[in-house]
């Protein structure tokens, strides 16, 4: 990176910077900052976080103790910083990355997906916005896969599958935003039935076959929620990943009770960026690429 380029980007990243925070003060949210460091990780069968010698974890989302947060009567507030994921690196990740995340309390669900078409906006303009079904999505673009996927369960199948076949075609000169996941898919989400079948109450946008962002209703049941941290971490055993530890002080604050109506979400900021500024890879808009570091 050249002086000019650096010099550059910095301006870039500092003018989005200002965008966001003036987005959310507009709307009265406050900003909040977590720590990064727990003695908890976030579960999740597929996103592995980095370990200390100690045993503690950097945050792969700072989500359980910003709803922490909400338990004790915050109120909305959202989050703009580092998040860190072992062993993702390339042209749309980097291990250490800029996250945007915020949570929305006694809303509604038209105007929290409102607002997260507006936020979308500041990055990439005004853009018409499609809505499909997880469902509709696969359906219509879900090819066979091409790999031999004979020691893999049924769901690993079908996450290979959306992630080959459908998702470079989601986002094609509009925003596309998908609903109604699995419920094998739910983590941190409610489900409902919807014709029949439960699903979850799960969003996720994307933009050119590049998801933006992953956003829940949020589950407030915390015995569910132990369920899931259960079974989220038998699938990491079925993968020979480490098992993690329950973070009991967010299964705690469950059971103080989240705000009615919480819905919430997390938005790569620096993917967002690249978008913006039209760039082909990551490590254009990041001062500090995992190659360099």
């Amino acid at each position: 990176m050249t002086l000019v380029q650096a010099n550059t980007l910095v301006g870039f990243r500092a003018k989005f910077f200002k965008k966001v925070r003036n987005f959310f003060d507009e709307r009265g949210s406050t900003e909040v900052d977590p720590p990064i460091l727990s003695r908890f990780a976030p579960i999740d069968a597929y996103i592995d976080p980095f370990e200390t010698k100690d045993g503690r974890f950097l945050h792969t989302s700072p989500e359980y103790a910003m709803k922490r947060l909400l338990a004790h009567g915050s109120g909305d507030i959202y989050f703009l910083g580092h998040t860190f994921r072992k062993e993702e690196s390339g042209s749309r990740h980097n291990p250490e990355f800029t996250m945007c995340e915020w949570y929305k309390t006694n809303t509604e669900e038209t105007y929290f997906l409102n607002e997260v078409h507006a936020f979308i906006s500041l990055f990439l303009g005004p853009l018409p916005l499609e809505t499909l079904t997880y469902e509709e999505a696969y359906y219509k673009y879900a090819k066979p896969c091409n790999v031999n996927t004979s020691s893999w369960s049924e769901e690993e199948k079908r996450h290979y599958i959306w992630a080959t076949s459908v998702e470079p075609n989601l986002g094609q000169e509009k925003i596309t935003l998908i609903t109604n996941f699995p419920k094998e898919d739910a983590a941190l989400a409610t489900t409902l039935i919807v014709n029949g079948k439960e699903v979850a109450k799960r969003y996720e946008y994307y933009f050119q076959g590049i998801e933006l962002g992953n956003g829940f209703c949020e589950l407030t049941d915390p015995a569910e929620q132990k369920n899931r941290f259960f079974e989220a971490n038998r699938k990491r055993a079925f993968q020979q990943k480490p098992e993690l530890p329950i973070d009991t002080f967010f299964l705690e604050a469950l059971e103080v009770g989240l705000p009615q109506m919480t819905y919430g979400i997390a938005m790569g900021f620096d993917r967002l960026l690249m978008l913006a500024l039209k760039k082909e890879n990551l490590r254009e808009v990041l001062f500090f690429p995992d190659d360099l570091i």
